[in-house]
């Protein structure tokens, strides 16, 4: 039989879908919020102190309505933050606590356009954590303000940090052979490679992509990020790679005892194996590269978003198909600059020299 909830103890769920506990000895009495996991130390602390009639000195102070930090928690009680994947919801709560601490105490119309501007130039020398940061701030406020629980959203016009790079460094063709020569088949790096390469997953489902998520050679994952289901056939060289390679028990790519690796020390380990190779490649490269042969091959905007999981409506995709077709168009139309008739044939002499016959 379940265990008996102790006297005068209530239990509600709120609207978003939260168990919550208060302590209410009858209807005209106070009601009495018990935090913590039910069960727990401090749950059971909480309500002891709330039966002898003693302050409950653990509760938490309540957040001041109105303020920067009151929003952002009813944003993590929101449908709209439910939503996310827990992977996601890792990177957002890392911004959302530095801004709690750093403003949380702001109210909701002190926050401006030029205070989200200021806010993200403070990270200026990181442009990837200002964009972060931006991309957060965009997606809480416009939550807040389809609420009704702002009267304006002050990231509209805020525009992102340009990058003083173009992102991760996208492989060549050259330093994919370059790694191959310095990891074989055999080798456990040379598996990741053709695993990255081959599939276009992010390095966290890399990592843990293992024999259960493959029926009738076909890869079948929810990928971590966004929680997307991608189908991505094995092709021939990846599967002779993995059937030459040792393997993990859960994950094909796993430590030299078996056992798998999680994203932060697989990137780690994949790191030194490309520094190894004297490649400046990393592992999110190779999802650029692969997204990159992919197009060049004529695959199309959708066909990219099956491979790759990609749910932003195309955007991400475009930047790949876009590219292959100014290349295309480029090499079709370089005859063009010539003056000469379209049977003029050019060869390459000597070291880069330009030679007609």
């Amino acid at each position: 039989m379940p265990r008996r909830r102790p006297i005068y103890l209530h239990k509600e769920t709120t609207r978003h879908g939260r168990t919550v506990y208060y302590f209410r000895r009858d209807k005209d009495a106070p009601r009495i919020r018990i935090n913590g996991e039910y069960g727990s130390e401090q749950f059971m602390a909480e309500y002891m102190a709330a039966l002898a009639g003693e302050p409950v000195e653990s509760a938490p102070a309540k957040t001041a309505q109105g303020t920067l930090a009151w929003l952002i928690e009813r944003y993590r009680d929101s449908a709209e933050w439910a939503k996310f994947s827990p992977a996601t919801k890792r990177q957002r709560e890392n911004i959302l606590k530095q801004v709690i601490k750093n403003g949380g105490d702001s109210t909701l119309t002190s926050i401006k356009r030029s205070t989200i501007a200021k806010a993200r130039d403070k990270r200026a020398n990181t442009p990837a954590q200002a964009n972060h940061f931006l991309k957060v701030m965009r997606s809480l406020f416009k939550w807040a303000h389809e609420a009704g629980l702002v009267a304006d959203n002050p990231t509209l016009g805020v525009s992102f940090a340009r990058s003083k790079t173009d992102g991760h460094h996208v492989w060549t063709e050259e330093e994919v052979q370059q790694f191959k020569r310095r990891w074989p088949v055999g080798t456990r790096e040379r598996l990741a490679l053709a695993i990255l390469l081959y599939t276009g997953l992010r390095r966290g489902d890399a990592a843990r992509l293992g024999r259960q998520h493959v029926r009738d050679g076909v890869i079948m994952l929810n990928t971590e990020k966004t929680g997307t289901r991608v189908e991505i056939p094995i092709l021939p060289e990846l599967a002779e790679i993995i059937d030459a390679s040792p393997t993990g028990d859960l994950a094909f790519i796993a430590k030299l005892d078996r056992a798998p690796m999680d994203k932060n020390s697989f990137g780690n380990w994949f790191r030194d194996a490309c520094v190894a190779a004297g490649v400046p490649g990393r592992a999110h490269g190779l999802r650029k590269a692969g997204a990159t042969r992919a197009a060049e091959n004529g695959a199309t905007e959708k066909e990219l978003e099956a491979i790759f999981g990609w749910t932003d409506g195309g955007r991400t995709a475009a930047i790949y198909t876009r590219e292959a077709d100014r290349k295309k168009l480029a090499r079709a139309a370089v005859g063009k600059l010539s003056r000469r008739k379209s049977n003029t044939r050019t060869t390459l002499s000597g070291a880069g020299n330009f030679r007609e016959k």
